[in-house]
């Protein structure tokens, strides 16, 4: 008879491989079966599958700081990830998946640990101090027709100093659609237990799942040395990978831009949708605006990241080489104000 209950641990770090392990097992689950999968990230910013990484995260310092970007599949906001944090999904099938069921797993996993949380609002966990509630976790969700998921990430004793420096982004001028995230004071858990890490929370939370459900399993461990068959994995870590999936499927967006230089007055609007530049419209007092309407035909159907930008600026740079020294200006402008 095989189990009704899975448990899956990740021994890798890499966040797109982690969220194609998720999509994966998701996608090829039982919908009788009930899976546990278990999973933390080093230096990444997540998003939510409809929001801006420009408007939510400080790109430019995520690039300088090598932090990683990830777009899950599910909604909710941005949140930054270190190795202190443990993050958890459940997932099952319909009608049996219970968002409430999963909150409880972890909240009696975390009280057996000496650690008093409650659930609030929409999807926070969060412990009372002296100042009032703080949350210690978050949560986003995912169904489709026949089955569903809960993923939710904890702090245990993540860098909260770098959550501040990626979770703020630069002020940009952004009219963007999509979800933005709301910022909630937060705390480790270290606070309260101050020996807590990764296994022993995880440790914790497997023993409740399986008390849950009356059964005890053997736990696998997933790693890409050490990766069960998942059919699609390959295609869907690929996607999970690539530029097009992190930044390009952005909603529409414009941007506008101005700054002054020596030689005059630039103003840039430009329309941005999955992450590609559809419409430029760009104003200049420079007393020889030759250059500048050029670029504005280049930039036109370029993908919006400051390397392809570069690219169209100095291939310009080549072909009027009276044009470098604007030119040179304004690509130097555009990489501390695109990311």
């Amino acid at each position: 008879m095989s189990s009704k209950i899975r448990v899956l641990i990740s021994d890798s770090t890499n966040p797109w491989f982690n969220l194609a392990v998720e999509d994966a097992i998701f996608r090829t689950m039982s919908p009788q079966q009930r899976v546990l999968f278990l999973w933390r990230n080093d230096n990444t910013v997540v998003i939510g599958r409809a929001q801006n990484p420009w408007k939510e995260c400080n790109t430019l310092k995520m690039e300088q700081d090598g932090i990683t970007l990830a777009r899950r599949q599910s909604g909710g906001g941005a949140v930054f990830h270190d190795l202190g944090n443990t993050n958890f999904t459940f997932m099952a099938g319909k009608p049996d998946y219970n968002k409430t069921v999963s909150t409880e797993i972890v909240l009696t996993a975390l009280k057996k640990l000496g650690i008093n949380g409650k659930a609030t609002g929409r999807n926070d966990l969060v412990v009372e101090d002296k100042m009032g509630e703080r949350k210690f976790s978050g949560s986003a969700y995912r169904e489709t027709m026949d089955r569903g998921f809960h993923h939710g990430t904890l702090l245990l004793s993540a860098d909260l100093t770098q959550l501040a420096h990626y979770l703020n982004p630069d002020k940009k001028k952004l009219a963007a659609k999509g979800i933005t995230s709301v910022r909630s004071r937060v705390t480790n858990l270290n606070q309260i237990v101050e020996n807590i890490d990764h296994k022993m929370v995880c440790d914790a939370i497997i023993e409740t799942f399986c008390n849950y459900y009356n059964e005890h399993v053997e736990t696998e461990h997933i790693s890409p040395q050490a990766l069960p068959e998942l059919t699609g994995f390959n295609e869907t870590f690929a996607k999970f990978s690539r530029w097009d999936w992190n930044f390009g499927n952005t909603p529409q967006f414009t941007h506008s831009l101005d700054e002054r230089f020596i030689w005059g007055g630039i103003e840039l609007h430009l329309d941005v949708n999955k992450g590609v530049i559809t419409e430029v419209k760009l104003f200049t007092d420079s007393l020889d605006p030759a250059p500048l309407e050029l670029l504005e035909q280049r930039l036109l159907n370029l993908p919006y990241n400051t390397a392809a930008i570069t690219t169209a600026i100095n291939n310009l740079s080549i072909e009027y080489p009276f044009h470098n020294d604007v030119l040179m200006d304004i690509d130097k402008w555009l990489q501390n104000t695109i990311n």
